[in-house]
């Protein structure tokens, strides 16, 4: 039983060990983010994140005059 484990133990840290050997002499990681897939950006889809950032940025083309009306009003 106990030489079970330690088998298994032993198959499993050397494939962590080789894929880790992967990852590093290959220097360079794979892009799994949406904005990175080519089909994706040509129909114009965009992950959530990159969305939500573009929707929180204040707009330059605002009114400020409207702004500073509704704020005397409601004083």
């Amino acid at each position: 039983m106990l030489e079970t484990i330690y088998l298994t133990a032993i198959i499993v840290g050397i494939c962590v060990f080789l894929l880790g050997i992967g990852i590093i002499f290959k220097k360079k990681f794979p892009n799994t983010h949406v904005s990175g897939n080519k089909a994706l950006r040509k129909k114009g889809i965009g992950c959530v994140q990159s969305q939500d950032r573009e929707a929180r940025k204040e707009n330059p083309h605002r009114i400020a005059e409207r702004v500073k009306h509704e704020k005397n009003e409601n004083n």
